[in-house]
């Protein structure tokens, strides 16, 4: 007999990943971030300050711009160049068909806990993180910030996120470029950004979103795929699209169709990992 699916995202476990990533071996620091660099610890902050911005949560406190500070009456800090080698803005697909699953766990889940490790590993390499999770009813989104209390305040977005998400299964299903375009008008500009998704319902002109976030900075892309869709049935099921009637549908092209769009989406610049539902959560992914 098979185990249900995970259903339920805590909180508390998004944070444990932290600790198991702070591990020896376990890709606390980013290695070799280019070829011909000696891997070592990152320190400090570029040199040249890419924008004054104001203070959140979590920012380095030596970085107050005291002349900005005291034009605009809020803290202001300042910002370097290669903080946008180390700002993640991770971005969750909540939508209604994201939360299914029929082993391991949910889609949603899988999708949270790859964006948790993505989040962990830039702010254990000294940068920070940011997510926007979307919903069938609305965005809901933490400003990117440092350190573990960053972390926290991701980890609390996707838990308060899902949970409002499993209480309307049954919403009408928004366009994944619609809220996504809205999304990323929220991530700094050259902060690489990680999208966890099935690419369901995409809508018109997710090409040209998907785009437009590249020219911004890297884009990766965790395409969450269930043992249903990498290895469908033979013969046709009944199946039910939210409240409409049941049908019978044919399930066996999946894998070709899957196949055809992590084609695509690479031939548009992103990188894009499989992430497979009832796999054991990796540690480090492909960065």
């Amino acid at each position: 007999m098979l185990a249900p699916a995970i259903t339920d995202l805590r909180a508390e476990d998004l944070l444990a990943i932290g600790a198991r990533l702070g591990r020896p071996g376990r890709g606390a620091v980013q290695i070799t971030r280019r070829a011909g660099v000696t891997a070592t610890r990152l320190r400090g902050q570029g040199h040249e300050i890419r924008e004054i911005r104001p203070y959140t949560e979590g920012d380095d406190l030596r970085h107050l711009d005291a002349a900005a500070t005291a034009r605009s009456g809020s803290l202001q800090v300042r910002s370097f160049q290669e903080d946008r080698d180390r700002s993640v803005m991770l971005i969750a697909d909540f939508r209604p068909p994201m939360l299914w699953g029929t082993r391991g766990r949910f889609r949603s889940i899988a999708a949270a806990e790859a964006l948790a490790v993505a989040g962990w590993q830039a702010v254990l390499a000294g940068g920070s993180a940011g997510v926007v999770a979307l919903t069938a009813g609305a965005l809901v989104a933490e400003r990117a910030a440092a350190r573990a209390r960053g972390m926290a305040r991701v980890a609390g977005c996707l838990a308060r996120a899902h949970a409002a998400a499993l209480e309307a299964p049954e919403a009408a299903v928004p366009d994944l470029a619609q809220m996504l375009a809205g999304a990323a008008r929220l991530a700094p500009r050259g902060a690489a950004v990680v999208l966890a998704t099935g690419f369901d319902d995409p809508g018109a002109g997710i090409e040209q979103v998907l785009a437009g976030i590249l020219r911004r900075g890297p884009l990766r892309i965790a395409l969450t795929e269930d043992r249903f869709e990498r290895d469908p049935p033979s013969t046709p099921l009944p199946y039910r699209l939210g409240t409409g009637p049941a049908r019978i549908g044919d399930f066996t092209a999946l894998p070709v169709r899957r196949a055809a769009l992590v084609a695509r989406l690479a031939m548009l610049g992103a990188q894009v990992e499989r992430l497979a539902t009832d796999a054991p959560l990796a540690l480090d992914p492909a960065s």
